[in-house]
């Protein structure tokens, strides 16, 4: 049986991929087959989710085994044959390949072929550019390598540095408000 999914991203309005892969196949095949047909790099940690209709998350499928409570069932992607999850046309799944910014591609199972089988996973349409792989944080790499500010030659002068000299009593005053218990 062969499986015919659609792959949409909020992010890029006119992306669009077609993927045919064998029932039969693992997740992580499905992955591989994705992150090929986007030119994507496979070192990230990435996820599927099984979604209900409201596309709230289920079932996830990972890549490894992150640890997680021994109560929990971990379904790996190289050990689960999608056939295991999907049964039903207009099945939703979800792709998470930035787990920091919770970024994915959605998934639907457009169509079920049975009496076929396929060998290797193909992406049989490409439309639109993807998202990059990886998110822009503008702000939080300004926390993380703060620019110094640039500081000419002739900017070092006495009131760069202020005064050499300082006053006694501005000192005892400091000593004053501070509680030393």
């Amino acid at each position: 049986m062969v499986y015919k999914f659609k792959l949409v991203s909020d992010e890029v309005s006119n992306f669009a991929r077609e993927i045919e892969i064998d029932s039969e196949s693992s997740f992580l095949q499905l992955r591989n087959v994705i992150l090929d047909s986007v030119d994507y790099t496979k070192d990230e940690l990435d996820s599927f989710f099984i979604c209900d209709d409201d596309w709230s998350r289920n079932e996830e499928i990972t890549l490894e085994d992150m640890g997680s409570s021994s109560d929990q069932d971990v379904w790996l992607m190289d050990d689960t044959p999608l056939s295991e999850f999907l049964e039903d046309e207009g099945q939703k799944l979800m792709f998470m390949f930035d787990y920091m910014m919770e970024r994915s591609f959605f998934m639907e199972l457009k169509e079920i072929v049975p009496g076929r089988t396929l060998l290797d996973p193909i992406c049989t349409l490409k439309r639109g550019k993807a998202p990059k792989q990886e998110s822009e944080l503008p702000e939080m790499d300004a926390h993380i390598n703060p620019v110094p500010p640039v500081v000419k030659e002739e900017d070092l002068d006495a009131d760069f540095f202020g005064d050499a000299e300082f006053n006694d009593d501005e000192l005892a005053e400091l000593n004053d408000d501070i509680d030393f218990e």
